[in-house]
């Protein structure tokens, strides 16, 4: 069985794994990995197209002389021209790299473009966001495994492109911190990293937050197109209570920025909530928005065009690190109320725990939910669950397999370093992406992209 466990020596993270991990069918018969496969949700899925291949070996930890070699951690976004824009690590070079995919699946630049540029320093789990209104502006938010003198390595770094990912900006350590930036802790000696989020408007504002191993909850601002950014403030302090955990972003129409974020150290953590609107120093006071009749994890937030908030989330019904569903609900009032949650994907004798979502939207506002399929909360997930909604969260698709996530040689999903993670994008209408890494011990690792229509 494949057990994960993050150890808080030195930012330690141990994986101890043995058999193949092959998934079962589950959540209806649609797993499949043809070209233009077609599940209950109506989607037409393209064949995976492969981003990145490497080796899968991941010695002892050793801090950054760590002898890791595999790809790993996928982030997408699409643009007004329907390109996909993706962000992926090779733990072989310590490096993120970036590449764009035309709607067919060709790479639109001749080489992968090196955003990190740390080749002794660990790159892990980036997020990357496109600019509305300027298909030729990304940005990439990641953890660098930098040891700044705390007991926790990492801190938080951006970059940015002009010119559609021919080439980034030199990066840029936006936390400056010794508390550990970018993990999330769930206990003392339990947490995952990527525990960080952006969001860009077509106003020229850009905001990163993120959460320390400590606790705290953080963010700063660019009002200029990520040329310059605030010298990082708390949302949440550490001293403040549950450590935060996981933090999502999202704009609304109206210009304000929602945070939504879930705790640890706490077997009955909840969904957190705040808001702020011009100038990130203007915080509406954090409150709890879902409350869980166990432990709520992973939660996503996006905004349609109308303006509803729509958050998708893990929701264990017991405690911390048991068997998850993946549940829904939206708010019509700017963040004041939600509507009372609904299952989207259940525990089942095949794939007894779902988590970590992600979602997104689409430009006639159809939302897209991919999910993590565990054979249990202890074991590493093999293939990622999806499912749609056509009427703006009303109702939703029967879940179904995301084709090419589940094959019998992948091994198990990434990432090894933490499993919050941006893994589907929406643009356009009826345009889904979908990115995974897969580890296959001694054998390969791979990044893929699977794209989808809705018709």
């Amino acid at each position: 069985m494949y057990r994960w466990m993050m150890v808080s020596l030195a930012c330690a993270v141990l994986l101890m794994f043995g058999c193949n991990a092959n998934p079962p069918a589950g959540e209806g018969s649609s797993e499949n990995s043809s070209a233009d496969a077609a599940g209950a949700s109506g989607i037409s899925w393209q064949s995976p197209i492969e981003v990145a291949e490497g080796e899968a070996h991941q010695g002892p930890w050793q801090m950054n002389d760590s002898d890791f070699r595999y790809v790993d951690a996928p982030t997408v976004a699409l643009n007004n021209r329907g390109e996909a824009n993706i962000g992926w690590i090779d733990q072989e070079a310590q490096e993120l790299y970036f590449q764009r995919f035309d709607e067919a699946g060709e790479p639109l630049l001749d080489d992968p473009v090196n955003v990190s540029q740390s080749p002794d320093i660990f790159s892990w789990l980036p997020r990357i966001a496109v600019d509305p209104e300027d298909d030729d502006r990304i940005y990439l938010l990641w953890q660098d495994i930098v040891f700044s003198g705390g007991s926790h390595g990492g801190e938080i770094f951006f970059a940015y492109s002009a010119d559609g990912g021919e080439s980034f900006g030199e990066p840029v350590n936006l936390s400056n911190t010794q508390a550990g930036a970018g993990k999330g802790r769930l206990t003392s000696d339990f947490w995952h990293n990527g525990s960080l989020d952006i969001a860009v408007n077509g106003n020229g504002d850009v905001i990163a937050v993120w959460t320390e191993y400590e606790g705290a909850l953080r963010v700063s601002w660019s009002e200029d197109g990520g040329e310059s950014f605030t010298e990082a403030v708390d949302i949440v302090s550490e001293a403040e209570g549950d450590p935060a955990r996981g933090p999502s972003i999202a704009y609304h129409p109206d210009g304000t920025a929602y945070v939504a974020w879930t705790v640890g150290e706490n077997h009955g953590g909840d969904v957190w909530l705040t808001s702020f609107s011009e100038g990130a120093d203007n915080f509406g006071e954090p409150r709890v928005i879902l409350e869980s009749d166990g432990h709520a994890d992973g939660v996503n937030l996006a905004i349609d065009g109308e303006g509803t908030l729509h958050l998708v989330v893990g929701q264990s019904t017991t405690r911390m690190l048991e068997t998850s569903v993946v549940e829904y609900a939206r708010s019509t009032d700017g963040g004041e109320s939600f509507t009372e949650a609904k299952t989207l994907a259940e525990a089942d004798g095949d794939v007894g725990s779902k988590a970590f979502p992600a979602l997104a939207i689409d430009g006639a506002d159809r939302l897209y939910v991919v999910w993590e399929r565990m054979p249990s909360a202890q074991e590493r997930p093999v293939s990622l669950g999806f499912a749609m909604s056509e009427d703006r969260g009303d109702s939703f698709s029967a879940p179904e397999v995301v084709p090419g996530t589940g094959d019998d040689d992948l091994g198990f999903n990434g990432s090894l370093q933490g499993l919050l993670m941006q893994k589907v994008a929406a643009r356009n209408e009826g345009q889904v992406a979908v990115v995974n890494s897969t580890f296959n011990e001694g054998e390969r690792s791979l990044v893929r992209l699977i794209r989808g229509a809705f018709e």
